[in-house]
């Protein structure tokens, strides 16, 4: 029977980073996944695929529609969908071989199969017909999310897909429903928009991108409709009748009403991701999940069963592959006897669209339910010298700090690489930064960057190019 410090069972973001980094810290380490490749839902059918189709689609639309305007004569682009979908898995393949190289690099043992928490110490590993026990000092849980699903729509991943088959549809939809206006139906969304589908989104609130800025999202919208999208907010669809060549929705209104019908080639279902807990014997083994079906653990990332941790989706907090990445390395340290830790005010959020939108910190809306004064600095893009030459000029970033203190307490970005331009902040942030020293820090010239700049100087009402 094996014995190890450590068996993490999962290998997503969270679960091979907690690995490699018990591994520098001299544990004996295994993983178990019971995928045929490394690296989670993010790599093999979530964050890493989506991301080369948002920027193959990208590039698609702009040659499409903004070569032209810069000089740049090219015949009309057509598209190649097997060689998209192609260029998607080569980028697949990379990442998943380098989780590869990363195991063999630390001697960390890859167990494939189906892992269950036998009880304290102990992990079954079920596969090919049978069942390897091994011993183990520490568990650590990252088993991830899985889809949430609706009551009534069953997924097919042909004609209703989740967000794994919408990244693997053998040709563009004519109309596509989207229900959910959340991050990974807007981002997928996007995709099959730029590649010709006409998109419709239901959301079940009033808004889309629920938690994120109010005055963010309203803009983003106006930006999604301008390039194609169409919304129907506060409805919700009931049913989807998949008898006939096209697909029939039914919607309704969320507060109650009559109910309209709605055609579409292809329904996604973006409702969001519960916790992956099935299989893992936790109520067999006594450790305590909370009302949503996460794993409960303390501020040590620890469960109700001594030497039992979880991490990443399956615990609470945003579903982020970097939040589960600083997780896995916090509990490794922990582990190890070190004062492992996460800042959950300091974890950024990115909208992978175009234009993008980041964030760190708290929302407005956040702020006004705790009470806390602030003020708030916003600059636009289109003051923004980079973004006027490349006529890129959507969005806009604000800056909210402490009203007494000056201290940064949120930003938000709307704009061209946005996602690229959010850790200033977060380290700022980090380091218990000022508006004020945001607003004296020197930013290269011409940059986007210097948008947030000007958005900190905007926060004493100074900013220069506006």
């Amino acid at each position: 029977m094996a014995t190890y410090d450590l068996v993490i069972i999962g290998t997503g973001p969270g679960g091979y980073v907690c690995a490699v980094r018990a591994a520098q810290l001299g544990m004996k380490v295994a993983v178990v996944e019971k995928s045929a490749t490394l690296g989670g839902t993010c790599l093999n059918v979530g964050c890493m695929p989506s991301k080369a189709l948002l920027h193959a689609s990208e590039m698609f639309e702009e040659a499409e529609h903004s070569f032209a305007k810069m000089g740049v004569s090219v015949s009309t682009p057509k598209l190649d969908l097997p060689a998209m979908m192609n260029f998607k898995q080569q980028g697949i393949d990379g990442n998943v071989k380098g989780v590869d190289f990363l195991m063999k690099k630390n001697k960390i043992d890859v167990l494939k199969g189906a892992g269950k928490i036998l009880g304290a110490g102990k992990v079954g590993v079920s596969g090919d017909g049978k069942t390897e026990i091994v011993e183990t000092r520490n568990i650590v849980i990252a088993t991830g999310s899985d889809i949430a699903r609706l009551k009534g729509i069953e997924i097919d991943e042909k004609r209703i897909v989740s967000s794994t088959g919408a990244l693997s549809l053998d040709k563009v939809p004519e109309k596509l429903l989207i229900i959910g206006a959340g991050v990974i139906g807007l981002e997928l969304g996007s995709v099959w928009q730029r590649l010709g589908a006409q998109v419709m989104v239901v959301e079940f609130l009033d808004r889309i991108l629920p938690g994120m800025d109010g005055e963010v999202a309203k803009q983003f919208q106006r930006v999604l409709e301008k390039q194609g999208f169409a919304f129907k907010l506060g409805a919700k669809v009931t049913g989807v009748d998949t008898s006939g060549k096209t697909l029939i929705a039914k919607v309704e209104p969320a507060a109650g009403g009559a109910a309209e019908t709605l055609e579409a080639d292809v329904v996604l279902v973006c409702i969001g991701r519960v916790p992956y807990t099935e299989g893992l014997g936790l109520k067999e083994a006594g450790i305590a999940l909370d009302d949503r079906g996460r794993v409960q653990i303390d501020q040590h990332f620890s469960t109700s069963v001594k030497g039992v941790y979880a991490i990443g989706d399956v615990v609470a907090g945003p579903m982020l592959a970097h939040k589960a990445e600083d997780e896995g390395v916090a509990c490794a340290e922990i582990i190890a006897g070190q004062a492992g830790h996460v800042n959950y005010d300091v974890i950024p959020g990115v909208v992978y669209t175009t234009p993008e939108i980041s964030s760190v910190g708290k929302t407005e809306e956040e702020l006004k339910q705790a009470g806390v004064a602030y003020t708030s600095g916003k600059f636009p893009f289109t003051a923004n010298g980079r973004s006027k030459v490349n006529q890129t000029t959507d969005g806009f970033v604000k800056v909210l700090a402490d009203a007494k203190t000056d201290r940064v307490l949120g930003v938000h970005i709307i704009g061209r690489e946005a996602g690229e331009m959010i850790h200033e902040a977060a380290v700022l942030m980090e380091f218990g930064g000022s508006a004020e020293d945001l607003a004296r820090t020197c930013h290269a010239h011409p940059t986007r960057s210097e948008a947030i700049k000007e958005a900190a100087l905007a926060v004493g009402k100074r900013a220069i190019h506006m």
